[in-house]
C-alpha cells in the first residue's frame, strides 16, 4: 500500500508530531533518526491499519482493528451491570493499546454512549474522536492541560452516558515479585464520582507486555531517568499481542456515597483498585 496518497489520513505521522510541538527541532533532527523512531513505533503497520478501517467510527472501528490483529475478549460480569445507571469504569491498564480498545468495545456493546479520556497522541485517531475526550497523564496529577479539555471533560461526567478511565495514567509495571500491576491510581476519578453522583465499576483487564518493556523501564528508573522512554516500545508490544484474547472481568456498581464523607481520595483510589486486581479470585 503506498502510505503517501493518504498523507492526511494518517494515524501517527512522526514528522507531523515534532513539528506540531516544536518546529524549529524538526529541522535539526537528522532524517535517519526520524526515520528510526518510525520503524521503533510501527507507523507504516498502524497506518494501514487505520487506512484498511477509514470509513468506520467508534465501537465498530475498535472491533474492526481488534479483528485485524486477530485480537479478541470475552467479559465477567458486564451483564450484571443495570443499563440505567451513570458510571465510571476504572480499570486496570496492563497493555497500553490492546486493552483500551478492548475496553471500548465491550462496555460500547453494552452502554451506547461513551466517553475515555485519553492522551495527546491517541487523539489523532480520529476514527475513534466521538469517544475520546483531551487528557495527558501530567493532567490526571495537576489538571486537565488546558480550559477546554476541563470543560469537555466536566461535559462527559455530567452527562448520561458512561465515562472509562486509567486511574494509573501509565501502563503497568514489574514490581516486587515479578508481579505486573499499576502504579499509584491517582484520585481524580474518585473526586468525579463523588461530584457527578456517579458509581464506579471496578474492571479488571488480563494481559501482560514483553520482558524488554518491563526490564527496560526497571532500568530506567534505576538510573534516575525521568523521561518514560519505554512507552516508545508500546506500539511494537501491540504487535506482539496478535491472537491474544483479553478477559475483561467487571464488578458490582460501587456507590459514589461511599467516598462522600472519605477525607483521603487517594486511600479511596487505592481502595478501588484493590478490589480491581481481586476481581479474578471471584471467577
Amino acid at each position: 500500500m503506498d502510505l503517501s496518497a493518504h498523507k492526511e489520513e494518517l494515524l501517527i505521522d512522526v514528522e507531523r508530531v515534532i513539528a506540531s510541538k516544536n518546529p524549529a527541532l524538526l529541522k535539526y533532527i537528522p532524517g535517519f533518526v526520524v526515520g528510526f523512531f518510525k520503524k521503533l513505533i510501527n507507523q507504516d503497520e498502524i497506518n494501514k491499519v487505520i487506512i484498511n478501517n477509514k470509513d468506520l467510527k467508534g465501537v465498530e472501528f475498535g472491533e474492526a482493528v481488534l479483528k485485524e490483529f486477530g485480537a479478541t475478549y470475552s467479559t465477567i460480569g458486564l451483564d450484571n451491570i443495570p443499563t440505567e445507571g451513570r458510571y465510571i469504569f476504572a480499570a486496570n491498564h496492563p497493555l497500553g493499546g490492546m486493552d483500551g480498545i478492548a475496553f471500548l468495545c465491550a462496555v460500547g456493546q453494552r452502554f451506547p454512549s461513551i466517553k475515555f479520556p485519553v492522551n495527546d497522541i491517541l487523539l489523532n485517531i480520529k476514527n475513534l474522536d466521538n469517544i475520546f475526550l483531551p487528557i495527558n497523564k501530567h493532567g490526571v496529577r495537576g489538571g486537565v492541560h488546558s480550559r477546554s479539555a476541563a470543560d469537555l471533560l466536566n461535559d462527559a461526567f455530567a452527562s448520561d452516558g458512561q465515562v472509562l478511565f486509567f486511574p494509573a495514567g501509565l501502563v503497568s509495571r514489574k514490581q516486587k515479585g515479578g508481579i505486573i500491576k499499576d502504579l499509584e491510581w491517582k484520585k481524580y476519578f474518585i473526586k468525579k464520582a463523588v461530584q457527578y453522583r456517579r458509581d464506579i465499576v471496578p474492571v479488571h483487564i488480563d494481559g501482560r507486555n514483553t520482558e524488554l518493556f518491563y526490564n527496560l523501564a526497571r532500568w530506567r528508573k534505576r538510573l534516575k531517568i525521568k523521561s518514560n522512554f519505554e512507552m516508545l516500545l508500546l506500539p511494537s508490544e501491540m504487535f506482539k499481542q496478535k491472537g491474544q484474547n483479553l478477559t475483561l472481568r467487571f464488578g458490582q456498581p460501587i456507590s459514589w456515597q461511599e467516598f462522600a464523607n472519605e477525607k483521603d481520595a487517594t486511600h479511596s483510589a487505592e481502595k478501588v483498585k484493590e478490589i480491581v486486581y481481586g476481581l479474578p479470585k471471584k471467577s
